[in-house]
């Protein structure tokens, strides 16, 4: 886990946003810069919206290992929460419930530890090859959860990059530095009105 360049120690007013992901969120095989959370980061600064942006993506991880980390992550208070998690699930094929539950507790703790917290949920999407019912009913999770729990939701955060080879590394999993870039626009479209409005920016 890392705090951005977007660090404002001295800032008592600074919002507080945790990345709470896997290897998209911990930018596999690039420099931590090159990722989106850094991006992102980057990009609150040059607004100026003074934040403390912490990347606690964790290659591999998924929504069970996510959610046993979640507490001490949670000890100083949140403004946002961008979660990320979910992929790992899909590909190794674990049931989409126990999924689903780990995600609604992450989103209650979040809310019970830190009231107020705004929560942006970023969907994922997993390959047919587990067949046409598990596809769906992962897809559909997020949507499910973000209605259910009204948090801010990004779709599908590889949206454009996904499945692309140009824009994945050789794995064809895992997003190149120009595949972040996108990542960092997608994540910005939604997580941008949220900074916004608690911090009151014109």
């Amino acid at each position: 886990m890392a705090e951005s360049a977007s660090e404002r120690a001295d800032n008592p007013d600074a919002l507080r946003i945790l990345f709470l992901g896997d290897s998209i969120t911990a930018a596999y095989g690039l420099d931590e810069r090159q990722g989106f959370v850094h991006l992102v980061g980057e990009r609150l600064d040059s607004v100026g919206i003074p934040s403390t942006v912490i990347n606690a993506g964790v290659s591999g991880d998924t929504s069970t290992g996510g959610l046993n980390r979640l507490d001490w992550l949670l000890n100083q208070g949140l403004d946002i929460l961008v979660l990320e998690l979910g992929g790992n699930d899909g590909l190794r094929g674990i049931d989409v419930d126990l999924t689903r539950s780990n995600l609604a507790a992450i989103i209650e703790q979040t809310r019970s530890a830190s009231p107020g917290t705004e929560i942006i949920l970023a969907g994922m999407q997993v390959p047919p090859n587990l067949g046409q019912d598990y596809t769906r009913r992962f897809s559909s999770m997020y949507s499910d959860l973000a209605a259910e729990y009204e948090t801010h939701l990004i779709p599908f955060i590889l949206e454009g990059v996904g499945g692309n080879p140009a824009l994945n590394l050789p794995d064809g999993i895992h997003p190149t530095a120009e595949g972040h870039r996108i990542l960092a626009e997608t994540v910005w479209d939604v997580l941008y009105p949220v900074a916004r409005d608690r911090v009151r920016v014109p």
